[in-house]
């Protein structure tokens, strides 16, 4: 299990009703737990292969040393993140803030795509019960599968669901990977490897369980909890084999329907932008200019709400009725 001090798992056994009597048909209070995403409208690919993706994993365990943030689930996709996380909402919250400027900064250097994630929308959710909590790290865990990415979702690499209710000392999902992951080793990286493999000169003076050249998820995500969140592996399959994606989507989850790709809606956006102000960004416009820009896009392209207001440089939450 990820190391998690005294104090602060005393803390989270509370908050997340861990020793709360069970009662049938009770809903049990959560407290400080979150789900975050960013939308994957906004970019058209943060991780380009499998050597991205291997870094963005990595990039996780080095994000979390600067935050007092547990994560109980998570899945990278090809455009967008999910987040299950512990702690307050501003630890929380620079925390996936962080995570994206790595990341950002991880696609110029290597891709020679500057800015790539400026100003990407990231949504959140107060996760409230238990029962909601189960549902969310089942439907986060879900998303590769649910996006037609023909994996399990304990047979997909790049989440945390190959972590759970697994045989100690075994990580179930890489082996169709083209190297040979499927063995965990611990080592201590040294100077040299953090700079390799974790793309940082931070010394963490710790031996670190590696899969490859992959950390071992299990250094960062506390899935002995999410174990005990669930108690049993019925349970989980059976909360995973229940959840849809309205059950989070309907609490305002960052998924919008009936969207034109967003590659194509952000050049339709340059061109009304010159056709009514003359400008091709939305940086330069008022709150009244984006907001007569997001409308004329709205009845000429009638895509969702929620892109017409990301690409318009507004809060969707704000301005959502007035479109």
């Amino acid at each position: 299990m990820m190391k998690i001090d005294e104090k602060l798992l005393r803390q989270i056994i509370s908050d997340l009703g861990l020793n709360a009597p069970f009662m049938k048909g009770q809903l049990l209070p959560v407290r400080n737990c979150w789900h975050f995403s960013t939308d994957g409208k906004f970019v058209d690919v943060i991780f380009y292969d499998d050597s991205d993706f291997v870094s963005g994993m990595n990039r996780i365990y080095v994000t979390l040393k600067s935050y007092r943030v547990v994560i109980l689930a998570f899945s990278l996709m090809d455009n967008h993140l999910h987040f299950i996380l512990y702690g307050t909402y501003d630890e929380c919250n620079r925390f996936m803030h962080d995570y994206v400027r790595r990341t950002s900064r991880h696609i110029a250097i290597t891709h020679g795509d500057n800015h790539k994630m400026d100003g990407v929308p990231i949504d959140y959710q107060v996760v409230d019960t238990d029962v909601y909590l189960k549902t969310v790290i089942c439907y986060t865990i879900k998303n590769a599968p649910a996006a037609g990415i023909p994996y399990n979702a304990w047979d997909y690499p790049w989440s945390s669901g190959p972590l759970y209710f697994r045989r100690p000392g075994q990580w179930g999902s890489p082996a169709w990977l083209t190297s040979n992951m499927d063995s965990i080793s611990e080592r201590n990286l040294g100077s040299h490897g953090q700079r390799k493999y974790l793309q940082t000169r931070t010394p963490f003076g710790e031996n670190i369980r590696t899969i490859g050249d992959l950390v071992f998820p299990g250094e960062y995500v506390a899935y002995e909890l999410v174990e005990h969140i669930f108690k049993t592996c019925k349970s989980f399959n059976y909360f995973y084999c229940k959840t849809k994606d309205d059950d989070v989507e309907a609490r305002g989850g960052d998924i919008s329907r009936l969207s034109i790709p967003m590659k194509e809606m952000r050049q339709h956006k340059k061109e009304v932008c010159r056709e009514l102000f003359g400008v091709d960004n939305v940086k330069t416009l008022s709150t009244d200019q984006r907001m007569n820009l997001a409308r004329t896009m709205r009845a000429r392209f009638n895509s969702s709400p929620r892109q017409i207001a990301s690409l318009s440089g507004l809060v969707y939450e704000e301005v959502k009725d007035k479109l």
